[in-house]
């Protein structure tokens, strides 16, 4: 019979576990290391013949592996179950490296989300499965099933009690993530507010935030994001609306990459809570940040692709950004 099999690499093994576990089901049996030269060495120590088998890696730079190696581990680890007969492949990526690279920002400029989907699709995966793509376009980049998983209900209802009858405004912090914001009020029922940063010219991963349009005085802010990198941004719009006269600040973002020097940068802002999924492992721990585990949602989905059923039923039909 069909079986399901989940399989993970070494970028975020803590995350597979508990997705296993949801499931009920055991991690398949893989060896990973590395040759003396740096090459990945990978083997399946379990059959897969006619099963439907999913690879979890996020793409993360950790202790054991760079962004770049965990992108090409996940290949090779697809590679092998293709090669060892699976029925189907999905290559599950929380987290998918190089999404801010979704386009020609200026001349002679790589298209690198492009060019990691292509690398998935060669290794031999039927499927991709991800969550809160960076772009939502970055679906079109695969020629076959791509299961954008969206991250918003599990963070919202992550944090109820601290919103639980308090007067909210959902925060863009740039004109980008305006219509984001606008779907996280609609969910909450609240009005929101617009933050139009400049980045500096003379300092790189440094942003100002210049102008708000809407009301925040009085209120509690939910400034909200993707991805939360360098944390600049979010950082720069808490400040600015603590100055607006806001009540106070939460800060709210699916995928905490958290690069240096961003936890400094979120202890020192005027963020009461900075909520993350983890979708990518914490690397260091602040009292202001709290985690919320994505576990279920990629349970659920794997759950409902092996089972032939809907992905879009978890959300009700509205999995968008």
């Amino acid at each position: 019979m069909r079986e399901l099999k989940l399989l993970t690499g070494r970028a975020h093994p803590a995350l597979a576990k508990e997705i296993a576990e949801y499931l009920d089901i055991d991690l398949g049996q893989v060896v990973l290391s590395d040759f003396a030269n740096g090459e990945i060495s990978f083997r399946l120590h379990e059959n897969v013949r006619g099963n439907d088998v999913f690879i979890l890696q996020a793409h993360f730079a950790g202790k054991e592996l760079t962004l770049n190696d965990a992108i090409m581990e996940q290949a090779i680890m697809i590679d092998a179950a293709k090669r060892s007969s699976a029925a189907s492949i999905t290559a599950v990526c929380p987290f998918l490296g190089y999404a801010r690279q979704d386009r020609k920002a200026g001349g002679r400029e790589p298209i690198t989300s492009r060019l990691v989907i292509d690398m998935m699709a060669a290794a031999g995966a039927d499927r991709i499965m991800s969550v809160d793509l960076h772009s939502g376009q970055i679906q079109g980049f695969f020629n076959g099933p791509f299961d954008h998983l969206i991250a918003r209900p599990t963070l919202l209802r992550g944090m109820a009690d601290v919103l639980q009858g308090e007067d909210v405004v959902v925060v863009s912090p740039d004109a980008g993530r305006a219509k984001s914001a606008e779907r996280y009020s609609s969910d909450l029922s609240c009005e929101m507010a617009v933050i139009h940063k400049h980045r500096s010219t003379t300092q790189n991963n440094t942003v100002e935030a210049k102008f708000l349009i809407g009301e925040v005085k009085g209120k509690t802010c939910l400034v909200i994001d993707d991805m939360v990198d360098t944390a600049g941004t979010l950082c720069a719009a808490a400040d600015l609306l603590m100055k607006e006269g806001a009540k106070q600040v939460y800060g709210i973002a699916t995928h905490g990459v958290l690069s240096d020097p961003a936890i400094q940068r979120v202890n020192d802002s005027a963020f009461k809570k900075l909520y993350v999924t983890n979708t990518l492992p914490l690397s260091k721990k602040s009292d202001k940040i709290e985690v919320v585990t994505i576990a279920p949602l990629l349970g659920d989905a794997i759950r409902a692709v092996y089972e032939r059923s809907s992905v879009s039923a978890l959300f009700g039909g509205q999995n968008q950004m």
